[in-house]
């Protein structure tokens, strides 16, 4: 099992910063984040393994960047140049696979075994 926490969310302006942290009872080979808006299905929005490999969503390619320190068992999502839309429920998830390798499942909630409870993103114009 794996015990996954988040912080760092918070409410903010459209064009600001926040940053994700996802503390981690132990290491997993790939982590993710997550968001769920009101309404609307769950997305992925970035991924990342433990062989350097991360891809991200076309909605924030550019804008947020995703990284995971080992030391500290902790995955972090840095989000710049925030956007309404980006107005969410953020969740860390993980998985002991190598999700990553498998062209076009990084984004789909059911690879993940673990999950948090979220840290809500609220943006505004």
């Amino acid at each position: 099992q794996v015990q996954l926490v988040e912080s760092g969310g918070g409410s903010v302006q459209a064009g600001g910063s926040l940053r994700l942290s996802c503390g981690a009872s132990r290491n997993t080979n790939t982590m993710a984040w997550f968001r769920q808006a009101p309404g609307k299905e769950r997305e992925g929005v970035a991924a990342i393994d433990d062989v350097g490999r991360k891809t991200y969503a076309d909605s924030v390619k550019d804008r947020f960047t995703i990284s995971k320190d080992n030391s500290v068992k902790t995955l972090f999502l840095q989000m710049n140049s925030l956007k309404p839309e980006d107005t969410a429920l953020y969740y860390c998830a993980a998985d002991d696979s190598w999700v990553l390798g498998y062209s076009g499942l990084w984004n789909r909630s059911v690879r993940y075994s673990y999950w948090g409870q979220g840290t809500q993103v609220t943006v505004s114009s």
